[in-house]
């Protein structure tokens, strides 16, 4: 277990300890010589080795306590291991002008915000989320992060616009676990998915909310398959009557509804699950899905009050020893 100081210069601090031997040595000296010359004299007799040798157990230990008490005034840190399960979730929102759409009270939107915070609120802190808006393009609103306030306040900012790109959002959560370094081509995802290699992530899980409308022309089931291979298992969130219904956007009215083959597919690709409904009792066990990941991270906890408290301990049983051996601390 490493040791490192906060306060190093506190560590000169030592240079008193063998000062104060040294000292100490020439005083016992000369006051051996003084009793050796009055003994002469027939003053004073010589003191047994013995007593001599009892009599160095309380200045050692007062070295010892000294030298102690200097180290934990250096402020020692020793640098231990944190061990924790983490893991890292995308919230995929469609922001597409059809989340305006009312089959789903209020609206597909405010529902879709509605459930993405209330699962924000049910993760532990060692989840870190993430959110990304999905249009015609898409962008991650919010890197992981382990501040829930801060993916709230994102979801908060979302404002339905364009059409409807799942393949953009799945791309886009893929890159924001990857921490942005991810490029992929059309060619390239149009070849041998499992041969394309983005990295493995598998503590990782994209929650997608969305009425499955694709408009792009980027294949939302390729990504799917790309992000099975790299271990992110995609859940989605059906927001929307499967009937159908219509949508005014500036004055033109459009038919819109739920496409749930395309966001069953999508999460069969990678091993996760559909659901129909945006609720919290849907998003419940999406957590319980996610196969987290052991980390360490090395931490520095102060070890001060161990030596002080080791430099106490060795003072008392000095001071004790010496008591009951003499009579007398010193």
């Amino acid at each position: 277990m490493p040791v490192t100081f906060a306060s190093p210069w506190a560590l000169l601090g030592l240079l008193l300890v063998p000062g104060l031997a040294a000292a100490y040595r020439i005083v016992r000296a000369r006051r051996a010589a003084r009793r050796a010359e009055l003994a002469a004299l027939g003053f004073a007799p010589v003191l047994a080795g013995g007593r001599r040798r009892r009599g160095w157990v309380v200045p050692t230990a007062l070295g010892l306590t000294l030298g102690l008490l200097v180290l934990a005034a250096a402020r020692p840190q020793a640098t231990v291991p944190d061990l924790r399960r983490e893991g890292t979730v995308i919230l995929a929102i469609d922001a597409s002008t059809s989340m305006t759409a009312t089959d789903v009270a209020p609206t597909r939107m405010a529902a879709a915000k509605a459930a993405a915070k209330a699962f924000v609120a049910r993760q532990p802190s060692t989840i870190r989320i993430g959110v990304v808006s999905f249009g015609d393009s898409a962008v991650v609103l919010q890197a992981p992060t382990l501040v829930q306030a801060e993916a709230v306040a994102a979801i908060d900012r979302l404002t339905p616009q364009g059409g409807t790109s799942l393949g953009q959002g799945i791309f886009a959560s893929l890159k924001a676990i990857a921490g942005g370094k991810l490029a992929i081509t059309e060619e390239q995802l149009a070849g041998d998915i499992e041969s394309l290699d983005i990295g493995y992530f598998g503590s990782s899980a994209i929650v997608l909310l969305s009425d499955g409308e694709d408009t792009s022309r980027l294949d939302p089931l390729a990504l799917a398959e790309l992000a099975g291979v790299a271990g992110v298992k995609i859940n989605t969130v059906g927001l929307g009557d499967p009937a159908g219904t219509t949508v005014t956007v500036n004055g033109f009215t459009a038919a819109t509804q739920l496409d749930e083959a395309t966001l069953t597919a999508i999460a069969d690709a990678t091993g996760g699950r559909y659901r129909a409904a945006p609720d919290e009792a849907s998003l419940a066990d999406v957590y319980g899905s996610i196969d987290l990941a052991m980390t360490s991270t090395p931490v520095h906890i102060e070890i001060s009050a161990l030596f002080a408290a080791a430099a106490l301990l060795i003072l008392v049983a000095a001071a004790s020893t010496s008591i009951l051996r003499t009579g007398r601390v010193i």
